[in-house]
């Protein structure tokens, strides 16, 4: 077999020759020439099982540095159970964060492992980079074990952020695996730093938490506070400012409704149905270590949560408040937009088909103007009803005055 990279011929590849030639893994190597991993690899490359003999003790007391990051993998979920075994996973753009991890985590015992594994719901060789230790080593996945004082809450959150942390339109997304962790990281901001993040009901799982920056201004004092400790690891810091390019991501849902217009002066004045067919577009910069603008899975899974489960197979007048006296397309891209734009900050525009020959384009504010604005009064036309001086005239206009005649009172 000859190495594409310093023309040797070799009876087989694997990473030793690899770093020594290239400073590249067998993986890498696949990638940058464009070749199937079971194309280079032998038989006994691939489902090698691994044996706890060959790792390092881990030391009686990790250092701060051990401790703070283990901490921050923690909270992204990071720590992986696997067996015997505690992983931490790292995807192929990140490699040399991973072993950034590696570097601060040697007091546990972790090595680095590129695996090479074939599975039938794959049909292929996939490569697994991780981090491995025997689970022994580590005294708990989950959480701190009072056993010892917390690690500094500032280098565990720089890990968390390095790793998990998605900006979107000058936000920052932070998913927490586990509820606790999530809540834990908001008060302290809050408390100590008056860095205010919302919850969003978005999270990944029902025992996770969803958070996001709340104002720019939060997402700005975020990562000034965690500017020099970000600086230090690969791709962290680069990850929120590198520039490139911006592109427009959409995604296409269904749902079934009932409606009518009231005034309307034809037939959709009656109760009437249909499909209404939505696509949503989020606009932004591509994240360069994902190669996405925004996650299709959580695309979908907000716009479910907040439109589709809520109007389908609904009547739109009785769904909503903002819908109840003029449920058009128009009214409900509006609605629609105001439902989502929390959770998709770089939301660009909303296209809702009624028919397929009719439908509705829809711009609205920006995140930050829609916070400055509130919501817009067009959704709420009945705020103030009643307010106005001439209501009461109603009142009496009902009231004709009485005449006895007879003994008797007649109108």
């Amino acid at each position: 077999m000859k190495c594409h990279e310093c023309g040797a011929e070799l009876e087989r590849l694997d990473n030793d020759h690899l770093l020594r030639c290239s400073r590249l893994t067998l993986q890498e190597y696949a990638i940058r020439h464009q070749l199937p991993l079971d194309m280079i690899l032998h038989s006994d490359q691939v489902n090698v099982p691994d044996q706890s003999e060959g790792y390092s003790r881990p030391a009686a007391c990790p250092s701060e540095a051990a401790r703070a990051t283990l901490q921050g993998l923690r909270w992204a979920g990071l720590l992986r159970q696997q067996g015997n075994f505690v992983d931490v996973p790292g995807e192929i753009r990140r490699i040399e964060l991973l072993l950034w991890d590696l570097e601060q985590l040697v007091d546990y015992g972790f090595r680095f492992r590129q695996d090479y594994e074939y599975t039938p719901d794959t049909h292929r060789v996939v490569a697994r980079n991780r981090l491995r230790t025997p689970a022994s080593y580590v005294r708990s996945i989950h959480g701190w074990t009072g056993m010892e004082p917390p690690p500094a809450f500032l280098d565990s959150l720089a890990v968390y952020v390095a790793h998990q942390a998605e900006w979107h339109a000058g936000y920052l997304f932070l998913q927490f695996p586990l509820a606790q962790h999530g809540e834990d990281v908001r008060q302290t901001l809050a408390r100590d730093h008056e860095i205010s993040c919302k919850v969003l009901g978005a999270a990944d799982s029902p025992e996770g938490m969803l958070l996001r920056t709340r104002e720019l201004k939060d997402t700005q004092g975020l990562l000034a506070l965690l500017e020099d400790r970000l600086v230090t690891m690969p791709t962290a810091w680069d990850r929120f400012h590198e520039p490139t390019p911006e592109a427009t991501v959409s995604k296409e849902l269904v749902f079934d409704a009932a409606h009518f217009i009231i005034d309307h002066p034809a037939k959709c004045s009656n109760l009437h149905g249909g499909r209404y067919v939505l696509h949503v577009e989020v606009s932004g910069r591509i994240d360069p270590m994902t190669g996405c603008v925004v996650d299709y899975g959580y695309l979908k899974r907000v716009v479910n949560r907040q439109v589709v489960e809520r109007f389908d197979h609904h009547n739109l007048n009785y769904a909503a408040e903002e819908l109840a006296w003029r449920s058009s397309t128009e009214m409900l891209c509006a609605h629609i937009w105001e439902c989502l734009i929390d959770y998709l900050p770089g939301l660009s525009r909303l296209r809702l088909f009624e028919t397929t020959q009719s439908w509705c384009d829809y711009r609205g504010p920006t995140l930050d103007e829609h916070q400055a604005r509130g919501s817009a009064p067009l959704l709420h036309p009945f705020a103030s009803a009643g307010a106005d001086a001439r209501r009461p005239r109603l009142l009496l206009q009902d009231k004709l005055p009485l005449r006895a005649v007879a003994g008797q009172q007649v109108s």
